[in-house]
Protein backbone atom coordinates (compact mmCIF):
# COMPACT_ATOMS: atom_id res chain seq x y z
CA UNK A 1 0.00 0.00 0.00
CA UNK A 2 1.12 3.13 -0.94
CA UNK A 3 0.89 6.10 1.83
CA UNK A 4 2.64 9.54 2.63
CA UNK A 5 4.01 10.15 5.93
CA UNK A 6 2.96 13.22 7.62
CA UNK A 7 5.55 12.87 10.36
CA UNK A 8 9.03 11.18 10.34
CA UNK A 9 9.06 7.66 10.94
CA UNK A 10 12.30 6.36 12.61
CA UNK A 11 13.46 3.64 9.85
CA UNK A 12 10.82 4.37 7.14
CA UNK A 13 11.50 8.42 5.83
CA UNK A 14 10.40 11.56 6.67
CA UNK A 15 7.47 13.82 5.93
CA UNK A 16 6.21 14.15 2.53
CA UNK A 17 8.22 10.86 1.60
CA UNK A 18 5.68 8.62 -0.20
CA UNK A 19 6.51 5.18 0.65
CA UNK A 20 5.44 1.93 0.41
CA UNK A 21 4.42 -0.39 3.25
CA UNK A 22 2.60 -3.27 4.12
CA UNK A 23 -1.44 -2.74 4.69
CA UNK A 24 -1.91 -4.34 8.23
CA UNK A 25 1.47 -1.51 8.87
CA UNK A 26 -0.53 1.18 7.71
CA UNK A 27 -3.95 0.52 9.14
CA UNK A 28 -2.71 -0.34 12.82
CA UNK A 29 0.09 1.84 12.76
CA UNK A 30 1.04 4.38 10.44
CA UNK A 31 -3.06 5.60 10.17
CA UNK A 32 -3.87 5.27 13.82
CA UNK A 33 -1.16 7.79 15.33
CA UNK A 34 -1.71 9.75 12.41
CA UNK A 35 1.75 9.71 10.77
CA UNK A 36 0.68 9.11 7.34
CA UNK A 37 -2.28 9.56 5.09
CA UNK A 38 -3.03 7.09 2.04
CA UNK A 39 -1.68 7.91 -1.18
CA UNK A 40 -4.29 9.35 -3.94
CA UNK A 41 -3.91 11.47 -6.89
CA UNK A 42 -4.97 14.67 -4.83
CA UNK A 43 -2.79 13.84 -2.45
CA UNK A 44 0.54 14.73 -4.38
CA UNK A 45 -0.91 18.23 -3.57
CA UNK A 46 -0.21 17.51 0.12
CA UNK A 47 3.24 15.86 -0.84
CA UNK A 48 4.27 19.33 -2.17
CA UNK A 49 3.27 21.45 0.69
CA UNK A 50 4.61 19.29 3.14
CA UNK A 51 7.76 18.96 1.34
CA UNK A 52 7.45 22.67 1.01
CA UNK A 53 7.63 23.34 4.81
CA UNK A 54 10.02 20.62 5.67
CA UNK A 55 12.53 22.71 3.76
CA UNK A 56 12.01 26.28 5.54
CA UNK A 57 12.43 23.99 8.79
CA UNK A 58 15.27 22.34 7.68
CA UNK A 59 18.76 23.22 8.54
CA UNK A 60 20.31 24.55 5.12
CA UNK A 61 23.60 23.25 4.70
CA UNK A 62 26.29 21.02 6.11
CA UNK A 63 28.24 24.03 7.34
CA UNK A 64 25.65 25.59 9.06
CA UNK A 65 24.77 22.25 10.71
CA UNK A 66 28.08 21.78 11.97
CA UNK A 67 28.21 25.14 13.80
CA UNK A 68 25.00 24.50 15.26
CA UNK A 69 26.40 21.07 16.88
CA UNK A 70 29.41 22.67 17.75
CA UNK A 71 27.41 25.26 19.48
CA UNK A 72 25.09 22.53 20.72
CA UNK A 73 28.01 20.45 22.27
CA UNK A 74 29.93 23.21 24.20
CA UNK A 75 27.05 24.78 26.22
CA UNK A 76 26.02 22.91 29.43
CA UNK A 77 22.02 21.91 29.15
CA UNK A 78 20.11 22.49 32.39
CA UNK A 79 16.42 20.38 32.77
CA UNK A 80 14.64 21.18 35.95
CA UNK A 81 12.21 18.25 36.71
CA UNK A 82 9.81 17.07 39.57
CA UNK A 83 11.94 14.48 41.39
CA UNK A 84 11.59 12.55 44.59
CA UNK A 85 14.21 12.52 48.07
CA UNK A 86 15.59 9.75 46.23
CA UNK A 87 16.74 11.19 42.79
CA UNK A 88 13.76 9.61 40.58
CA UNK A 89 11.72 11.58 38.63
CA UNK A 90 7.98 11.79 38.74
CA UNK A 91 7.19 10.88 35.02
CA UNK A 92 10.12 11.34 32.76
CA UNK A 93 12.04 14.13 30.40
CA UNK A 94 10.29 14.70 27.42
CA UNK A 95 11.87 15.37 23.86
CA UNK A 96 9.27 18.86 24.35
CA UNK A 97 11.50 19.66 27.72
CA UNK A 98 14.62 19.27 26.15
CA UNK A 99 14.00 21.21 23.54
CA UNK A 100 12.58 24.21 25.73
CA UNK A 101 15.35 23.60 28.43
CA UNK A 102 18.01 24.17 25.04
CA UNK A 103 16.42 27.29 23.67
CA UNK A 104 16.68 28.66 27.41
CA UNK A 105 20.50 27.79 27.60
CA UNK A 106 21.22 30.15 24.79
CA UNK A 107 20.77 27.28 22.03
CA UNK A 108 19.06 27.15 18.59
CA UNK A 109 14.72 26.03 18.28
CA UNK A 110 15.13 22.36 18.03
CA UNK A 111 12.41 20.69 16.48
CA UNK A 112 11.43 17.66 19.04
CA UNK A 113 10.75 15.05 16.85
CA UNK A 114 14.53 15.33 16.30
CA UNK A 115 15.70 14.65 19.37
CA UNK A 116 16.40 11.35 20.03
CA UNK A 117 16.64 9.84 23.90
CA UNK A 118 18.16 6.42 24.06
CA UNK A 119 16.69 5.55 27.58
CA UNK A 120 13.93 7.47 29.44
CA UNK A 121 15.23 9.91 31.62
CA UNK A 122 13.74 9.03 34.97
CA UNK A 123 16.51 9.91 37.60
CA UNK A 124 18.76 13.33 38.42
CA UNK A 125 22.30 13.64 36.90
CA UNK A 126 24.02 13.59 33.53
CA UNK A 127 22.34 11.87 30.52
CA UNK A 128 23.09 12.05 26.81
CA UNK A 129 20.69 12.91 23.78
CA UNK A 130 21.44 12.73 20.51
CA UNK A 131 19.99 15.31 17.97
CA UNK A 132 19.92 14.77 14.19
CA UNK A 133 20.55 18.47 12.92
CA UNK A 134 20.80 17.08 9.23
CA UNK A 135 21.38 13.45 7.45
CA UNK A 136 24.64 13.87 7.87
CA UNK A 137 24.96 15.39 11.21
CA UNK A 138 24.19 14.33 14.69
CA UNK A 139 24.87 16.27 17.53
CA UNK A 140 25.65 14.98 21.26
CA UNK A 141 23.72 17.20 24.10
CA UNK A 142 25.03 16.26 27.74
CA UNK A 143 22.15 16.91 29.93
CA UNK A 144 22.24 17.72 33.81
CA UNK A 145 18.44 16.79 34.56
CA UNK A 146 17.81 18.47 38.55
CA UNK A 147 15.15 17.98 41.13
CA UNK A 148 13.06 21.50 41.19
Amino acid sequence: MKVILTHEVSGLGTAGDVVDVKDGYARNFLFKRDLATAWTKGGQKQVDSIAKARESRAVRSLEEAQSIKGNLESKPVTVTAHAGTSGRLFGAVSTADIAAAVKAAGGPELDRRRIEVPTPIRATGGHTVLVRLHPEVQASVDLDVVAG
